[in-house]
């Protein structure tokens, strides 16, 4: 789909004076202006993001009620079961729970449903699972709060229950023995933004204050805490919250702690993707390496595999799990990209690049894959997208996964077309339901009505914002250093996508990548030549041709490390025809 190129205005004026009175250079000043950081005590305490502005942990709505409970359980040798979910979030946090409480000398386990057989969240039959085991205290990660009907269970069972979450709530609460939310109803928590890790980590942090004298923790807790924080900063990161606040603190100095030590399973990980020379990890490291892979075994139905990577502190078991997880990587990356290739096609033979959203279903598709396809058909076309897998086996029912796009609420979307699900559940940019066949035609065309009379013809647009036009000269190595003074980059907190104009190819692109997926160029500006880099941008490899012109090329810069020598790569992700030039050849 055609993008907008929609460059942010230059004020020179405003940049001069941060870049006075905040110390930083022109290009980090530029940046921060645009967007909308102009004061310079705020600019030092963003760019420096003390650790110390962490909040405490009592602050966190429901952390010190949930934080005596847990401690009464470990004192009195109750079995505790920490509930996890099947993705990256939901590990990590249920790793730093497993290992907190192993640690405080209590009796706990770790259940994390599986993606294809239990579904999301709690359940029913989960519960009694977990209840003939003998457990008396369940303690939700990530998940839980729109389980009425489970809180009940619970109840029924004889088991108490904690739940830890940061989901969307519903009009009523679950009954339960303390509930830890960053926007729970009547609090006034200043940062709603935290992941399941992120509220674990805090709960965790109130359980090593507990167990030590007074509010500091214990030397030895405080080691855990820091490899809490890591787990917390690939939690953070998996989950796309806004890299704002405590998130950024979490994930700065999650990273810092991780390259110098961190749990054996995530050892294992980092040397098997080649991370471990790295003077630094990134969150883009953790991004497209790290979680990808944490999530893949959820996707597959080996989450509780995921849980053990992160708890074991047996090197050989470590790097076994490691090394399978690794390989259902490659599995899932193989389904995507035939899942991606059957919708394509569908969306092209029913003209569904034009309406409002798309929504598709089959029953060849994996209900663990489904998610990652239907959030890049999202970005490709710019619509709501919904993909649903029926049963394979002919039952009457599926489960789709949603991703949204233009501005649409995708958890008020999907509530607004209940009448036509079984069930539905997720926030604003990502969501999950459950539908029977029969309906599904119903909720395609409730789906798209709602979205058409919640958009504005303008929202179907693709714009790409990019930040600065810079010629090639200027992306040295200093630059791009001083760029990341505005790391982690992510939701809220992008990289900087920058455009150079009148950029020639010096050699055909060449395809590469499982699938040819990827795309390598080499580009010369007035004699300055980089290497550039497409992910996912192997379509271009026809339309860009070095003999026919001169083009435009918007990225991100990024620091390449290879072989111990440092360079600045672009990361295309748009292209087109050099304007000026196009007019002079009309």
């Amino acid at each position: 789909m055609k993008r907008n190129w929609k460059i942010r205005p230059h004020d020179a004026a405003l940049t001069s004076s941060i870049e006075r009175a905040a110390g930083v250079s022109p290009v980090v000043a530029h940046l921060l202006a645009v967007r909308g950081m102009t004061d310079p005590v705020a600019i030092r305490e963003f760019i420096e993001a003390p650790f110390q502005n962490l909040r405490a942990p009592d602050l966190l709505p429901g952390v010190t009620g949930a934080a005596e409970r847990i401690g009464k359980a470990i004192r009195e040798g109750e079995k505790i079961c920490i509930y996890g979910d099947y993705d990256a979030d939901g590990m990590t946090a249920t790793a730093i729970l497993v290992r907190c409480i192993g640690m405080l000398g209590g009796q706990v386990t770790s259940f994390v449903p599986s993606r294809l057989d239990d579904g999301y969240g709690l359940n029913d039959d989960s519960l009694q699972r977990i209840q003939r085991e003998g457990t008396q205290l369940v303690v939700t990660v990530d998940c839980g709060i729109a389980s009425l009907h489970e809180a009940k269970t619970a109840q029924r069972l004889g088991m108490d229950l904690i739940i830890t979450d940061h989901h969307q709530y519903g009009e009523e609460l679950p009954d339960a023995a303390a509930i830890v939310h960053p926007a729970l109803p009547g609090q006034d928590y200043p940062f709603a933004g935290l992941c399941g890790a992120g509220v674990a980590l805090k709960l965790a942090w109130a359980l090593c204050q507990q167990f030590s004298d007074g509010d500091r923790v214990a030397p030895a807790y405080r080691s855990f805490l820091l490899l809490a924080l890591g787990l917390a900063a690939i939690g953070t990161v998996a989950d796309v919250v806004p890299l704002v606040d405590e998130n950024r603190l979490i994930v700065r100095h999650g990273l810092a702690f991780m390259k110098h030590e961190t749990v054996t399973g995530l050892q294992q990980l980092i040397k098997l993707n080649k991370l471990e020379d790295k003077p630094s990890l990134t969150a883009e490291d953790i991004g497209f390496c790290l979680a990808p892979r944490l999530n893949a075994a959820g996707r597959l139905g080996q989450a509780q595999l995921g849980v053990e990577l992160l708890t074991t502190d047996s090197e050989s078991r470590a790097l076994a799990l490691a090394e399978y997880i690794h390989e259902l990587n490659s599995s899932r990356d193989s389904l995507e990209r035939k899942i991606l290739k059957d919708a394509n096609k569908a969306i092209e033979a029913q003209h569904l690049e034009s309406e409002p959203a798309i929504v598709l279903a089959d029953r060849n598709w994996h209900v663990g894959v489904i998610g990652i396809v239907a959030g890049r058909i999202a970005e490709k076309f710019n619509r709501p997208t919904i993909l649903i897998s029926q049963d394979a086996m002919g039952a009457a029912s599926g489960a789709g996964s949603g991703r949204s796009a233009c501005g649409v609420n995708l958890y008020q979307a999907l509530n607004h077309c209940r009448d036509h699900l079984i069930s539905c559940g997720g926030h604003r940019a990502a969501a999950g339901l459950r539908i029977e066949d029969e309906q599904i035609d119903l909720f395609r065309e409730a789906f798209c009505q709602y979205v058409m009379e919640h958009t504005d013809p303008s929202d179907f647009e693709a714009n790409l914002l990019i930040d600065l036009e810079v010629p090639l000269s200027h992306l040295t190595l200093r630059t791009l250093r001083e760029l990341d003074q505005l790391a982690p980059f992510g939701m809220q907190n992008r990289r900087p996508v920058f455009c150079a104009c009148g950029v020639r190819l010096q050699e055909p692109p060449r395809r590469m990548g499982s699938g040819e997926r990827h795309l390598a160029l080499r580009v010369v500006q007035h004699d300055v030549r980089m290497r550039a880099v497409a992910f996912g941008g192997g379509e271009w490899a026809d339309q860009l041709d070095p003999e026919q012109g001169v083009y435009d090329f918007a990225f991100r810069p990024v620091i390449n490390e290879f072989r111990g020598r440092r360079n600045v790569e672009l990361q295309i992700v748009d292209w087109r025809k050099n304007a000026v030039m196009a007019e002079l050849v009309s």
